[in-house]
């Protein structure tokens, strides 16, 4: 009898969770219910699946609403009325046209209007749902006429009063206005709620027809759905067999390729895996993924396949990933196996610039009906949730914006901000807005629109109505296509080298990145900045620890920086293994068995897996679910608990001492989520290597590909430093030199328009395509006289020295522009420049200063380039020690003059602590300690210099300093203000990078207690 049930996937409006929802209509009595949220389908697929698990027949539907109002319900009598509404719903959402005030002429769909929508005339099909509390209408002639036409109408929206208050905040959230603004066409009825079955039927007795035609309704929608039926592209060619056919043929080309005729262990692993392939028939998953890389390779685009995918040789040999599972010892069940519940993907990564020209392909190629991207649910969020329930109370921007930056404890204690924080933490966890995937795309062997409605949003690919998890779980294996800016990095570099040095180097072939001795020794001595997952403090002070210098160390080091392994112990101890190969013993015989190339120490997954089966003596399925816990990708709690029950079980019937299986197991839980797996690590490491020999051979050509692909871990002030360390000349933009983009002339570097922070970025396009066109620009008379642009803009150019080619000072320029361009009116601008000649105006010698230009650059870059900061600092103190000479001071006191790069808090127990990046006078980077009660006598003060006072501590080759005091210096006073209180307002204006993490204090090694030798029963 409850044909129009809202779950909290009607974005703000409904406030029932699904699985809530279900539970409730249990308690109720309800035999059978229609999940009808409002203009989306997001829910259904787990609604069939709740509902099938406890009885009740479900009904699939969609509450139709345009302009903010209720048009009609349908139901699906079968699948073939859902993709009846779902193509009916997409039509409407990619034209924008509001939905018609009468539904179209629907073959497998029942249409309910209410009382007020409903049309003179209904079809045979459609009928009108009248509420309870209607039923007295009735009696009226025109409305009993049409009791024939009516079903039961009894909307499900909230559970109780609270969350009915809360149903009219999301309201008020949504049409972006304050509670006391809403109407009562605004929000649903009061009565609202799920009754029990026979309460509801009683308001209906003395009308009987009407609950005949409800339940006839009921009766005719039969909607069934297969979840165990893969949904994705069968076939590449036309059937399985032609498909494995050319799948093996490429696979044995691509062996020849990568392996040479005679390598009989990839022989056979080829052999392996077809056979696996075809059983699974995954052979057009494969072979479509072929299909894009081919493309990709044809455009000259560079990619990289990662993640799982990495294990087999047949990715290997098809060119879609670059990492050899032999040489590694990759198995490939860990991308696909018989035991697998759930599809594997690939991951595969382009330049963010060439992105979308490998969507357009797909979308084009396999046709647009059948591919979109997965949708998200964009949840409500601590900030977002203060923000949004906050500003429906009315409070100001400055009331919001405390309570969204403070934990609720330093919140106010007022009547009203305890109102948002009740009905805030109601909120935690619903869906608030869907989006996109950020790479997760679905091309279906039948009609996307079968399954869902479609969504169109500004970037022009269309979009699904639920995510990943539901695709999964109704037969779709996505394609991650993603983007990343290491690979524009990457290939923008190669392509500057050729044009700058005529040097073509092909950095595809791994084989001359991957374990290069110059670029081993850059790794061990942690010189990585701008490289491609390997730059960050945390990352380069671990290489500098592990000393690695070699391609398998790196592959673990890009694992073990993972939060999983961190939070278990199990980096420090990885570190003091490596370091000490002598001094420790295996925790058990398995371990040395199954590890021993990372010291007995869990590192992937699949090391987690090793020891769950190998150890705990799990069964192949229990990996699979730790596997799904361990990727992000577990969302049972129930099967993970029944995990470690068996594990438990297991080991006691196996003998093993419990404080070692309790041990193992806390080590196991603590990857869940952040761990990579192997192939992912060897994946990245590869990338690391290509992009670590490029900054080594080529220094210049690759800082300026970094600067150009808008950074990294850094900011571009960073990489500028970089660019002049290997022996660049950096010079500011200059109209006759510069493109929006940075431009490299030899070792000469001219920053690119788009660095300076008021210029506009047509305008900077403009000046590129006119000098392109029209030849280099021979004064600030002729730039005026072909670029249309302002004299606020000419200031800016004429600040940051872009028109020093003329040879007059800034002053001077300053003058010209201003009698050019002040008295001009805009209509007569092109006239008078272009019939008067160049007039030549005797002007004043007006000098100024180099730190005047250098104050200029930190107003438009927020870095200077005519000097360092050092040389602005009002002290000739350059600091007692260098940074290289850090290694041979352990337990001394230092005292330093530094430039903050960059600072990162991370919580302990005492509080937030931070460690710092500094650069010394020479350009050297070094890392700084400052504990939680440190900074409370000594706090950072933004960008700038600092003097630094502290203990050096060596820790496995890595010196850091450990800070007990510090103090920012001042510069000296801004030349360009009169005034004093301006004169130091520049130096405000330096930058710092500064990052953080929310996750819990990771616990101390003594609280660990991590055994270091082998424990017996």
């Amino acid at each position: 009898m409850y044909l129009n049930c809202h779950s909290f996937h009607s974005l703000r409006y409904g406030t029932i969770p699904l699985n809530d929802l279900i539970g409730q209509a249990v308690t109720c009595g309800v035999k059978a219910m229609a999940l009808t949220d409002i203009n989306t389908v997001t829910g259904i697929y787990a609604f069939i699946k709740s509902c099938d698990a406890v009885g009740i027949k479900p009904l699939v539907g969609i509450e139709f609403h345009s302009e903010n109002k209720m048009r009609y319900i349908g139901l699906a009598k079968d699948a073939s009325g859902l993709a009846e509404m779902n193509r009916f719903l997409t039509a409407h959402n990619f034209s924008g046209e509001p939905l018609p005030k009468q539904a179209p002429e629907f073959v497998s769909v029942f249409i309910i209007y209410t009382i007020e929508n409903a049309p003179l005339s209904l079809r045979e099909n459609e009928y009108i749902g009248i509420r309870p509390e209607e039923l007295p209408k009735l009696f009226a002639a025109e409305l009993k006429s049409k009791i024939a036409k009516m079903v039961v109408l009894q909307p499900v929206t909230f559970r109780t009063k609270k969350e009915f208050n809360l149903h009219k905040i999301l309201r008020a959230i949504d049409s972006n206005i304050i509670l006391s603004k809403l109407t009562e066409a605004d929000y649903c009825k009061t009565t609202e709620v799920l009754k029990p079955l026979e309460e509801l039927l009683t308001h209906y007795t003395v009308y009987p027809e009407i609950i005949a035609n409800t339940e006839n309704v009921i009766e005719q929608c039969n909607f069934k759905f297969e979840f165990n039926t893969p949904r994705n592209k069968k076939y590449y060619t036309n059937n399985r067999q032609s498909d494995i056919e050319l799948l093996t043929s490429l696979a044995h080309q691509g062996m020849l390729w990568r392996y040479g005729k005679k390598n009989t262990e990839a022989k056979a692993r080829v052999a392996k895996e077809l056979k696996v392939i075809d059983q699974l028939e995954f052979s057009g998953y494969f072979l479509i993924t072929w299909d894009i890389i081919r493309y990709s390779n044809s455009r000259g685009f560079m990619h990289i396949g990662r993640g799982s995918g990495a294990n087999s040789i047949i990715a290997y040999c098809l060119g879609i990933t670059d990492i050899c599972p032999l040489e590694l010892d990759l198995y490939f069940e860990r991308f696909l196996n018989e035991n697998r519940k759930s599809p594997p993907d690939f991951d595969i990564d382009w330049s963010w610039k060439e992105r979308d020209v490998i969507l357009e392909y797909i979308f084009n190629r396999y046709g647009k009906e059948n591919v979109a991207f997965c949708g998200t649910n964009v949840e409500f969020k601590y900030r977002s949730i203060f923000r949004e329930v906050g500003k429906v109370f009315g409070l100001p921007k400055e009331e919001l914006d405390m309570l969204a930056k403070n934990p609720m404890k330093l919140h106010d204690k007022n009547h009203i901000v305890k109102l948002v924080q009740e009905y805030g933490m109601l909120l935690e966890k619903y869906p608030n807005q869907r989006s996109m995937h950020s790479c997760g795309i679905i091309i279906s062997e039948e009609p996307i629109t079968n399954y869902t409605p479609l969504e169109l949003p500004p970037k022009g690919f269309p979009i699904v109505l639920f995510d990943m998890h539901v695709a999964e779980d109704i037969g779709f294996e996505k394609f991650d296509i993603l983007s990343q800016r290491g690979i524009g990095h990457i290939d923008d570099t190669v392509k500057l080298i050729e044009k700058n040095k005529g040097i073509r180097v092909n950095i595809r072939d791994t084989s001359i990145s991957k374990n290069e001795a110059l670029a081993n020794n850059y790794l061990a001595q942690g010189k990585t900045i701008g490289c491609f997952y390997i730059e960050s403090p945390a990352m380069r002070g671990l290489l500098r620890r592990l000393k690695c210098d070699n391609y398998k160390t790196l592959v673990a080091a890009s694992s073990i920086i993972r939060p999983g392994v961190a939070k278990s112990g199990m980096m420090k101890e990885y570190i003091f293994r490596h370091n000490n190969p002598s001094k420790f013993e295996y925790f058990h015989e398995v371990f040395k068995q199954q590890l021993g190339e990372t010291y007995g120490i869990m590192v992937y997954q699949e090391d987690v897996i090793k020891i769950a089966l190998h150890y705990g003596g799990l069964p192949a399925a229990d990996g699979d679910i730790l596997r799904r816990a361990m990727s992000g990708k577990g969302r049972s709690l129930a099967a993970l608990q029944k995990v470690k029950d068996n594990f438990f079980a297991s080991c006691a019937q196996k003998g093993h001492p419990p404080n070692l299986s309790e041990e193992i197991y806390r080590q196991i839980e603590s990857f869940a989520g952040y761990s990579f797996c192997k192939a992912h690590s060897a994946s990245y490491a590869v990338e690391s290597y290509q992009s670590l020999y490029l900054k080594v051979y080529y220094p210049v050509e690759f800082m300026v590909a970094v600067i150009n692909n808008q950074g990294g871990f850094y900011r571009t002030e960073v990489y500028v430093h970089e660019a002049r360390m290997a022996g660049a000349t950096v010079h500011n933009p200059c109209v006759n030199k510069s493109t929006f983009e940075t431009n490299l002339y030899g070792t000469d570097i001219y920053l690119g328009f788009m660095h300076v922070l008021s210029l506009d970025s047509k305008m900077a396009l403009f000046i590129q395509s006119d000098r392109e066109k029209n030849g280099n620009f021979i004064s600030l008379e002729d730039f005026i006289n072909r670029i249309p642009m302002g004299i606020e803009s000419i200031k800016t150019l004429i600040f940051i020295g872009a028109f020093r080619f003329t040879n007059q000072t800034k002053n001077q320029l300053l003058v010209i522009a201003s009698l050019l361009l002040n008295n001009l009116k805009p209509e007569n601008k092109n006239l008078m420049l272009i019939q008067e000649p160049v007039k030549e105006f005797k002007l004043p010698n007006l000098e100024r200063s180099l730190l005047e230009d250098a104050f200029d650059e930190i107003e438009l870059l927020s870095f200077p380039v005519s000097c360092t900061v050092f040389e602005l600092l009002q002290t000739k103190y350059r600091g007692d020690i260098m940074a290289k000479n850090l290694a041979i001071h352990h337990k001394k006191q230092v005292k330093m003059l530094a430039y903050l790069i960059s600072r990162k808090q991370v919580p302990t127990i005492k509080g937030n602590m931070y460690f710092g990046t500094w650069i010394d006078y020479e350009g050297t980077y070094f890392d700084t300690v400052h504990f939680p009660d440190n900074l409370l006598q000594f706090p950072f003060q933004g960008g700038g210099c600092y003097l630094l006072l502290g203990i050096v501590e060596v820790d496995y080759h890595f010196p850091t300093v450990t800070i007990s005091k510090m103090a920012k210096m001042p510069f000296v006073p801004d030349p360009r203000y009169m005034d004093a209180k301006d004169q130091y307002r520049t130096q405000q204006q330096i930058r710092e990078d500064i990052s953080g993490t929310d996750r819990e204090p990771y616990p101390q090694a003594h609280e660990i207690n991590l055994p270091r030798h082998r424990m017996n029963a």
